[in-house]
């Protein structure tokens, strides 16, 4: 049966739509009409177009060519009788179009018929399903990915690879925690899927996975090549106040604040920033705990191994205080040179109670080398000993007799030191301090800061050493005494000790005389006790008084007679003539206290 030819009217011509006017090239060259002459309709034809369209299938990833653009779109010829057509906006990027005619393209057929008439094409979901098509590949077998950091978002980053919105946890954007996430916006990262869920559009990436998995081979390849006493490359990675790690290649190694400079540093910051380029030497190799110790200093030689060339005993030098300490300061004589000057060595004076009230921290010093040991790395530095000694000249300013004043500045068991200048200090014995009183410790008649008038009694600049004395600021018990009697005077006295040969009798305070057996009584007396007793109080006449010795003889016999002065020389004892000196005398006063408090 004959299929009559329909010939399309005027206006049917003229309203085709536009994309159907769009015929591909096979048309524009002049194909022959599908209708065999006679108006019968060639079935082969028709037969061939439908399995030419059967052939291709909605979804379906086709490549193509791009053959021109228009309004309406991008045409593309894939191999089917008529071109598809591609949204416009799937080839504009930044308001511009990014394709040309003859450029090769993939698309999705989205559909072989349209109300227009030609196939429908979609570059985005070819693009789309590529792109998750590298993602579950790039997941199966652990390669990375790349994509671009779009915004920050709740726990993390999103990330676009290629059209397919990803998710980067903050956890795993680097090895070490980030602070500022937003940093990373608008860059491009590579990183590994570690979750996938295509029906629900879920990636999930890990940007930290892949540097530890790259550190880890990079790590294992600096090991083998790393060597102690190498001088190696890295870069600052961070710094803390004990040093800076040192990016050595996928391992970090620590450089040690002590080991970065032959000199003192406090921090760090004051010779590295992160990301600074330096050249390490390798000290130490922890293999198996994967250690490794840098040393910045030891490119350079060490100042110590030559400093007795620079320094010696009594040279002077200048310096800057680096440090002060309780027992000292320590001065820098040179970038990794160091010497002590102890609190001691710092000034004559021995009131200095720290440091501090010396010298400052900054303070540019003159000081005096007084020792070096280049093995302990010790230099001991001297203050002091720039200044005058006031001990050389104590001669010119004082002399033996002259009365002083000064601040007691130490109290011991033996004595009193008194500051009688600055860095001068002199001691007044326990037994200087008093003519009259019995001190055990003179912490009963002075204190600490106390001021006193005392005589200098001697002078020792050698030995560094001055004798003082409180009690000669006045006169002494023997001095009033002499001045206030004379031999003949009758004197009332006590009687404060038995000796075989006579009794001593205190005649003032502090002071004895003696008065032998024989002038006792007018009797013969064989012992002294039989006629007197201890603290018996009577008078007696001074026979004699010798002050060379400091010697009082009396008489008891002879005060009872209104008779002259006897010249007490005349008796021949065992104890001088009866004459008491000092020794005895002490030794008595000694002996009768320790009597009175039994």
């Amino acid at each position: 049966m004959a299929i009559e030819e329909r010939k399309p009217s005027e206006n049917e011509t003229n309203d085709q739509p536009v994309a159907a006017q769009a015929t591909d090239a096979r048309a524009a060259q002049g194909e022959d009409e599908e209708a065999r002459p006679g108006g019968e309709v060639d079935f082969a034809t028709i037969l061939d177009q439908f399995e030419e369209q059967s052939s291709f299938q909605e979804g379906q990833i086709v490549q193509g060519k791009v053959v021109g653009v228009g309004e309406r779109g991008v045409l593309i010829d894939f191999g089917f009788k008529s071109e598809g057509i591609v949204p416009q906006e799937e080839f504009t990027e930044n308001g511009e179009l990014v394709v040309k005619p003859g450029d090769e393209v993939e698309v999705v057929v989205k559909s072989m018929d349209s109300p227009e008439g030609v196939p429908v094409l979609s570059r985005a979901d070819a693009l789309r399903r590529r792109a998750w098509d590298e993602l579950e590949r790039a997941h199966r077998e652990g390669t990375p990915v790349r994509g671009r950091v779009v915004e920050r978002i709740k726990g993390g980053l999103r990330v676009d690879v290629g059209p397919v919105e990803t998710f980067l946890p903050g956890s795993q954007v680097d090895i070490r925690p980030l602070r500022n996430l937003d940093a990373l916006r608008g860059q491009e990262i590579e990183a590994k899927v570690i979750k996938l869920n295509r029906k629900r559009a879920n990636v999930v990436l890990s940007r930290k996975a892949l540097l530890e998995e790259r550190n880890e081979k990079r790590k294992r390849e600096t090991l083998q090549h790393l060597e102690e006493g190498i001088i190696v490359e890295g870069q600052i990675k961070s710094l803390t106040d004990y040093g800076a790690f040192v990016d050595l290649g996928g391992i970090d190694g620590l450089l040690h604040v002590t080991d970065m400079s032959w000199g003192r540093l406090q921090n760090p910051g004051e010779m590295f920033k992160v990301g600074d380029v330096v050249q390490v030497k390798v000290l130490k190799i922890d293999r198996e705990k994967e250690r490794i110790s840098l040393g910045y200093k030891q490119l350079v030689p060490d100042p110590w191994e030559t400093v007795e060339e620079r320094y010696y005993v009594g040279s002077r030098v200048k310096g800057r205080v680096a440090s002060i300490a309780d027992y000292g300061a320590f001065v820098e004589l040179e970038p990794g040179v160091e010497g002590l000057i102890h609190v001691t060595e710092m000034t004559w004076s021995k009131r200095i109670k720290h440091p501090s009230k010396i010298v400052s921290l900054g303070d540019t010093v003159e000081v005096e080398v007084l020792d070096i040991d280049p093995q302990a790395r010790r230099i001991r530095l001297g203050l002091k000993q720039t200044q005058p000694n006031p001990w050389d000249t104590l001669p010119e300013r004082y002399s033996v007799g002259q009365r002083v004043r000064g601040r007691v500045r130490n109290l011991t068991e033996f004595g009193a030191f008194v500051e009688i200048e600055d860095g001068i200090d002199g001691l007044v014995h326990v037994s200087d301090i008093s003519w009259t009183k019995r001190i055990k410790h003179p912490a009963e008649v002075l204190k600490k800061g106390q001021e006193v008038e005392a005589v200098i009694t001697h002078i020792d600049t050698q030995n560094r050493r001055l004798s003082l004395s409180i009690k000669d600021t006045e006169p002494s018990a023997w001095d009033r005494f002499v001045a206030e009697h004379k031999p003949g005077d009758i004197v009332h006295g006590r009687v404060t000790r038995f000796a075989s040969f006579g009794v001593f009798v205190e005649v003032a305070e502090g002071l004895e005389g003696l008065c032998h057996i024989s002038e006792l009584s007018e009797e013969r007396v064989r012992r002294p006790e039989d006629v007197v007793q201890i603290g018996q109080e009577m008078d007696f006449r001074i026979l004699r008084i010798e002050p060379e010795n400091k010697k009082i003889a009396l008489s008891a016999r002879a005060a009872k007679h209104d008779e002259p002065a006897v010249d007490a020389r005349s008796y021949s004892t065992e104890v001088g003539a009866g004459i008491a000196s000092l020794g005895e005398l002490a030794e008595f006063n000694l002996n009768s206290n320790d009597d009175r408090e039994r």
